[in-house]
């Protein structure tokens, strides 16, 4: 199913429709200020196979979660210093990927054996109001296709992937491009890949 919501102005009654396809299992393709991404209920493993096989990959090693502010990610994460916190207050939301030690409330269905996850706040509408909705973060992977294909276009998503997922919304087209990663698990944060958004205000941590 395809399902146009306005990418600034996102209709509620189509975002509860969002909501109620993921706290039934489902799996949606939704998306973010980089690209377009799979995603699912972080508490539903029967979603979470769903992307596995779509994926073709032990799903749990290539996901994210989405989170709607930075209360969100520091519920989700531990042993995010005060200083990383002050300055990701004042760069998020972004297109950023930080990893993060894993807080005990995370399932330990999605623990990497070195017990870190990979959290977004995303400068995008829809995708911050999915997960506010909820009240708990999205599981998500960057979906791509060939050649590390990046979507741009829902449409062009849906004629791919649209028998395989239970939804997808079109928040209109966007310029896709991956996340930039920034590992903070080290004593010295570590750029993992460069992608959208600046990473000179490193400096100051």
């Amino acid at each position: 199913m395809l399902l146009e919501i306005h990418p600034y102005n996102p209709q509620p009654r189509y975002i509860n429709q969002v909501i109620d396809v993921l706290q039934n299992d489902g799996v949606i393709i939704y998306p973010t200020d980089t690209v377009y991404g799979l995603g699912c209920n972080i508490y539903s493993k029967k979603a979470l196979k769903k992307i596995s096989l779509i994926k073709d990959v032990d799903a749990k090693r290539h996901l994210t979660f989405i989170c709607s502010s930075i209360q969100q990610i520091q519920e989700y994460s531990q042993g995010i210093d005060t200083a990383v916190f002050k300055i990701l207050k004042r760069y998020l939301p972004g297109p950023y990927t930080f990893l993060f030690r894993a807080s005990k409330i995370v399932p330990k269905l999605l623990l990497t054996k070195r017990s870190t996850i990979g959290v977004r706040w995303p400068d995008q509408i829809i995708a911050t109001q999915i997960v506010a909705e909820l009240g708990n973060p999205i599981l998500s992977s960057s979906l791509y296709s060939g050649e590390d294909h990046l979507f741009d276009n829902a449409w062009e998503i849906h004629e791919e992937f649209g028998k395989q997922v239970d939804l997808v919304i079109d928040g209109r087209e966007i310029f896709a491009e991956h996340s930039t990663i920034i590992d903070f698990t080290t004593d010295v944060p570590e750029v993992i890949r460069t992608g959208k958004g600046q990473i000179d205000w490193l400096d100051q941590i």
